[in-house]
């Protein structure tokens, strides 16, 4: 819908248009209350000012009681009101995704002049408008939340007042200073609201109440130290602008701090002066003294991009991975460097030679993971490695660069690899003419839990261009599930009866379009009964991706009576025999998935039931034969 207001016949003078603009009014009320969550707070304020903006009358009806005696014939809007509510929180699950807290990765230092950031602290200021938060169901997100004040109020935003509306996104930002009251670590901003709807009735989204509605989610960053106490405050800026709901520079005054600012007013100027010349001549110390500030590069990453450079396991595992192939591989390309170095010097004639190291040829690593990835820098620590990169921001290569300068790389170690090929369909191509690959890395698992379309023909391709005894990473994946019962899922996934509808009978047609499998679910948290232990449904082999199987029957054995719902499942990547990384474990990246049953099926302990897998493109399904 344009922002323009639309032309009536009462603005070209008929005065007859009123039946067009109330059904247009009414749309665009019924399309705001549609919308009006947290997440989507920005959205439903644009309606309402639409809807103001279409009906004159509404004008006359947001004026204080009294000055008209006819107002209460004039519509209202509903909801009536919101009244905003936050909370400082710590939260480990959020602080994973939000902030890179680590400083050395498999070895590999990251620099300070790096600093990475989530979308959600983007500035306003950017060229693209982005949400400056995130959303989470707080009442179940992985290890739960620690509350560090009390419930607070933002704001308070009355949707029958047409001024009021209008200043939001124009208003100064509101400066808050909230108490602490437990000490942890300050990791986000907890955001909910409640609807007033009309005098009597409200509706909160609050983490304690059981909504379809999530929390917004303010995440800190760049802070010095996040560590606060009973006695500081956490300090912040509000506003609406750009119609979402900000909150900035996020801060905490301690109480030291507090003392040092209420004795600086109690100084007498001599000292006050005094004071200044010392902070003078300090900063003049400093400015003589301190080094050439190094290039900073602020990156930009997802938060599952952040939760990936949080997962020690991972760059570990693949760091180890790695040495042992590059190990295995030495012997094999010394003898072939050798013999091709002797048939050389015969042909020339020579008596002269280089050392063995300075005529090895490089080994060939590809990295085609999604988005950002640091496996590239490890594998150039693992000695003569010629690493290639995928990664297509510009951000993300410098930052790469930084990170290579910063730990004693020549420049032209790291290629990227995209600059090479015209397109990403010929990503998994030959390094030279002559040449072939030691490691291809691929990404199997999407970070919401499904596996990554076309992999098995990309593990077909990269089997081809792979040197005598080089390694596809990972190896094979396992894919294990299990049964459970889960009335969350079951809501979650479909329109259940009528009695929650007040009697309408729309599930017929709305669940027409649900999707039989969930994703971005943790199962540590996921409200579920398990009836079955792990079981492993499906084995996905790169190295020898002719050998997959399409379709497989697996028997899983029922150890608790109770409703079948849903099969959860997850996968444990080999990148060898003994390296092994989960994606249901608690410094994943990865999400789980689900697939969730149309009809629930009452089973038994002891009873066994049979699963009927097919994969087929990347696609799995999972049936249970009866």
């Amino acid at each position: 819908m344009s922002n323009s207001r639309p032309r009536s016949r009462r603005d070209a003078g008929g005065g007859a248009g009123a039946a067009g603009r109330d059904e247009l009014v009414s749309r665009s009320l019924q399309s705001a209350e549609h919308c009006l969550g947290v997440q989507d707070f920005g959205t439903a304020y644009a309606h309402y000012l639409l809807v103001l903006s279409l009906a004159p009358e509404l004008k006359h009806d947001v004026k204080t009681k009294g000055e008209s005696a006819n107002c209460e014939k004039y519509g209202k809007v509903i909801p009536a009101s919101a009244v905003i509510f936050g909370m400082a929180v710590e939260c480990a699950e959020i602080r994973r995704h939000h902030r890179v807290g680590i400083k050395d990765i498999a070895g590999i230092h990251l620099p300070t002049n790096v600093k990475f950031q989530s979308p959600a602290y983007s500035s306003v200021d950017t060229e693209e408008t982005i949400e400056p938060y995130t959303t989470e169901k707080m009442s179940r997100v992985p290890g739960g939340y620690l509350a560090l004040t009390e419930c607070f109020e933002i704001m308070t935003v009355d949707f029958n007042n047409l001024q009021e509306l209008k200043s939001l996104a124009t208003k100064k930002p509101d400066k808050i200073g909230i108490p602490v009251i437990k000490e942890g670590i300050l990791d986000a901003i907890m955001v909910w609201f409640v609807l007033q709807l009309d005098d009597e009735h409200s509706l909160s989204t609050s983490p304690s109440e059981e909504t379809c509605w999530e929390q917004a989610v303010y995440p800190v960053q760049d802070l010095a130290d996040y560590w606060i106490k009973p006695g500081d405050h956490v300090m912040m800026e509000v506003s609406c602008q750009d119609c979402y709901l900000r909150i900035q520079s996020i801060s905490v005054l301690g109480l030291e701090c507090e003392m040092d600012v209420a004795k600086s007013f109690t100084q007498n100027k001599d000292l006050l002066s005094l004071g200044n010349e010392a902070e003078l001549c300090s900063a003049l110390a400093n400015l003589q003294t301190s080094k050439p500030d190094a290039v900073e590069q602020t990156c930009i990453l997802e938060s599952t991009e952040i939760a990936l450079l949080n997962n020690i396991p991972y760059h570990e595992g693949f760091k180890m991975a790695m040495s042992k192939v590059l190990s295995s591989l030495t012997p094999e390309k010394l003898y072939q460097t050798m013999d091709t170095h002797c048939q050389n010097e015969m042909s020339s004639g020579t008596g002269q030679s280089n050392t063995v190291q300075n005529i090895l040829e490089p080994f060939y690593v590809l990295d085609v993971s999604e988005g950002f990835s640091v496996l590239p820098v490890i594998a150039g620590t693992l000695g003569q490695v010629k690493p290639y990169s995928s990664v297509e921001k510009d951000q993300h290569r410098i930052a790469l660069d930084l990170i290579s300068e910063a730990n004693h790389f020549p420049k032209e170690t790291l290629e990227f690899w995209l600059r090479h090929v015209e397109d990403e369909s010929a990503m998994l191509q030959r390094p030279k003419s002559d040449k072939l690959w030691s490691i291809i890395i691929l990404d199997v698992i999407e970070p919401s839990g499904l596996i990554q379309q076309e992999i098995m023909e990309k593990a077909a391709i990269s089997r081809c261009l792979l040197q005598s005894g080089g390694k596809i990473f990972p190896q094979y994946v396992l894919m294990f599930g299990l049964l459970v019962e889960s009335q969350t899922l079951l809501e979650e996934n479909a329109v259940q009866g009528t009695e929650r509808t007040l009697g309408l009978n729309i599930a017929p047609f709305i669940n027409q379009f649900q999707v039989p499998i969930r994703v971005f679910l943790d199962l540590s948290s996921l409200p579920c009964i398990p009836l079955s232990k792990p079981v492993e449904l499906l084995r996905l082999d790169l190295m020898t991706p002719y050998l997959n199987t399409s379709n497989r029957e697996v028997k899983v054995y029922v150890c608790k009576s109770g409703r079948l719902t849903a099969i959860p499942f997850w996968y444990h990547m080999y990148l060898d025999e003994e390296i092994r990384l989960d994606t249901s474990s608690e410094a994943s990246h990865w999400k789980q998935a689900a697939v969730v049953l149309d009809n629930p099926i009452q089973v038994e302990m002891g009873e066994e039931l049979v699963l009927s897998i097919q994969h087929h493109k990347s696609n799995v399904s999972i049936t249970v034969k009866q």
